[in-house]
């Protein structure tokens, strides 16, 4: 009995303590693209913009079209004064029957000439003459039908017409002005494809990838967005603002971006692909970065070393040393050891 009470005795020892489980925050990784992202303002504009103008010079006496109308292809847009026009065409028609009239007549005299040489009762130097006086008539009538084709296109040219369907996005002249040829008088944008434009710095111009994408928004409304790739790089600065005007054409926009639209347009550049954590997540492991990993199912830490990119104001780009779908502890890590046991209080990415 006294070796059993002495035996009982040994098992009231001092018991080893519970191994501590640390509470620390977390966050679940996921890759990204590295690099800087881009923003800059710009303005919705057609792919294609042309000047309607008049041929000829004249007064104008209609436009029947104005800023923000519609247009369709073969309207007319605006028409001159035809008086002196419509005067032109009937001096070259009277023109062109005479000069017929003359080549009937020295036709005829060709004609009899040429019997009368056979006959041997005019002299070779007359129906020579007869001849030349025939090809002279030709060419006149020639030239006579000539002037009257101009002086037709001269008539239609005091109509302007709009060769595409597109909207009036400027006017140039107003009704009763007199106007030069070659004066804008309106200014279409055709329908089809619609640009970006943005004024591009040339730092940001040099460090561009080749054939980017940009994601266009509506700056009052950021949910109407478009997509599309750089078509037209200026080769000129401005002089006044020192940026490059680059037109990005957009694929399938919506009817929102409006054509003067105010847009946000946005692009990545440089760096590489990499992952983003706190910098509170950061510690140290024989002098190089590390970070704390957790393991999900023995719910346990371990240090594993990182490569860092760089730093940012929101946190850290890691480009090596992690993969998708780590767990990251980013607070408490300076109080952990490997192996330690944790609770997850809360995870995010």
């Amino acid at each position: 009995m006294a070796l059993l009470v002495a035996l009982g005795g040994c098992d009231d020892g001092p018991q080893a303590p519970p191994a501590e489980i640390r509470p620390v925050r977390v966050i679940s990784v996921e890759g990204r693209a590295g690099g800087e992202i881009v923003a800059l303002t710009g303005t919705i504009q057609a792919e294609t913009e042309v000047n309607l103008s008049f041929r000829i010079d004249g007064r104008i006496i209609e436009r029947s079209v104005n800023v923000g109308d519609r247009v369709t292809a073969g309207q007319v847009v605006a028409r001159l004064n035809r008086d002196n026009e419509e005067n032109n065409l009937r001096a070259a028609r009277a023109a062109l029957v005479a000069a017929n009239a003359r080549v009937v007549e020295a036709r005829n005299n060709y004609s009899r000439q040429r019997q009368l040489l056979q006959s041997g009762f005019t002299t070779r130097v007359r129906y020579d003459e007869a001849t030349q006086v025939l090809q002279a008539a030709q060419s006149a009538a020639d030239s006579a039908k000539a002037q009257l084709n101009i002086a037709e296109n001269r008539l239609g040219y005091t109509d302007l017409i709009a060769d595409s369907s597109g909207t009036v996005t400027a006017r140039g002249a107003e009704p009763g002005e007199v106007v030069a040829p070659g004066r804008m008088i309106l200014q279409i944008a055709q329908d089809g494809g619609r640009d970006a434009v943005f004024g591009v710095p040339a730092g940001i111009k040099d460090r561009a990838p080749e054939n980017p994408l940009i994601e266009v928004s509506l700056t009052s409304d950021p949910s109407i967005r478009a997509q599309g790739r750089v078509r037209e790089v200026a080769p000129r600065a401005d002089p006044v603002t020192g940026t490059f005007a680059v037109r990005v054409g957009l694929s399938d926009p919506p009817t929102g971006l409006r054509l003067g639209s105010t847009v946000s347009g946005r692009m990545q550049i440089g760096g590489a692909d990499g992952f983003a954590i706190p910098a509170s997540a950061m510690t140290r492991l024989d002098g190089q970065p590390a970070v704390w990993i957790v393991d999900p199912a023995a719910q346990t830490v371990s240090l594993r070393r990182v490569e860092v990119a760089r730093f940012d104001p929101a946190g850290v780009v890691v480009s090596s040393g992690l993969v998708a779908g780590d767990i990251v502890v980013t607070a408490g890590v300076q109080a952990l050891r490997p192996g330690q046991k944790v609770r997850l209080l809360g995870a995010a990415s």
